[in-house]
């Protein structure tokens, strides 16, 4: 197979003992990997960099600020690339499986895919009963209001980069990943869910690992669905 260009965009927050591992098993076919560095305090900078990592600085705190540095590191490239993917810098995706998310957008043209962390893909304990709940909550009233087939919000997700830009993307924080697969479905984009397995995270998670980023979290993704509900 001949792949377009792709690059990947990788928040990071004190990722120091995980992001090595992230980019040693991010395939080659990937053109370029920008790791966002979020305000750390450890050695996420320096390990990211050896691993022949591009790294960038956002000094505003949040998932969703990061990712908009990210982009905004793109738009400056001299070519563009074909498709972005978003992956976490904890080590709970298996990063080789970007292959089987940019594979259905590459062979049949979909403009979407989120990689759903299953049940049966998911090692015990990888996500809190808070996160499953959530993500069930919100995929529901996702069906419930748009007909959307999502069953997760998972954040390891690969997007052509020009529906991506159509987007307008603009949540700094938690409501990140909601608000993209809310836009997916205003946008009438041609999306699909692909199980991927799940592992324990290394450290401690800033959204679920804290009943504050938990509660937040469960504002933001639910204050997007009502927004779009009632446009």
């Amino acid at each position: 197979m001949t792949y377009p260009k792709i690059i990947v965009i990788i928040p990071a927050y004190n990722e120091a003992k995980s992001i090595g591992l992230v980019l040693a098993e991010i395939p080659t076919i990937v053109s370029e990997v920008i790791v966002v560095n979020n305000r750390s305090t450890d050695e996420t900078v320096a390990v990211a960099k050896k691993a022949g990592a591009t790294v960038i600085t956002e000094n505003q705190m949040g998932y969703g600020h990061a990712c908009l540095k990210g982009m905004d590191y793109v738009a400056g490239l001299e070519v563009p690339p074909d498709i972005v993917v978003f992956l976490d810098g904890d080590y709970s995706d298996y990063p080789e499986e970007l292959l089987d998310l940019v594979t259905p957008i590459i062979e049949e043209d979909l403009d979407f895919v989120v990689g759903a962390r299953q049940k049966a893909l998911r090692e015990a304990g990888s996500m809190t009963p808070q996160q499953v709940f959530g993500n069930a909550l919100a995929c529901t009233l996702m069906k419930l209001f748009f007909g959307a087939t999502f069953t997760d919000l998972g954040p390891f997700r690969a997007i052509k980069y020009k529906r991506l830009l159509d987007m307008n993307m603009s949540d700094t924080t938690y409501g990140w990943t909601v608000e993209m697969q809310l836009k997916a479905l205003r946008n009438r984009l041609k999306y699909r869910e692909i199980g991927v397995r799940y592992k324990k995270r290394i450290g401690v998670s800033k959204v679920s690992g804290t009943v504050k980023g938990t509660i937040f979290a469960g504002v933001k993704i639910l204050g997007w669905i009502f927004k779009y509900s009632f446009k």
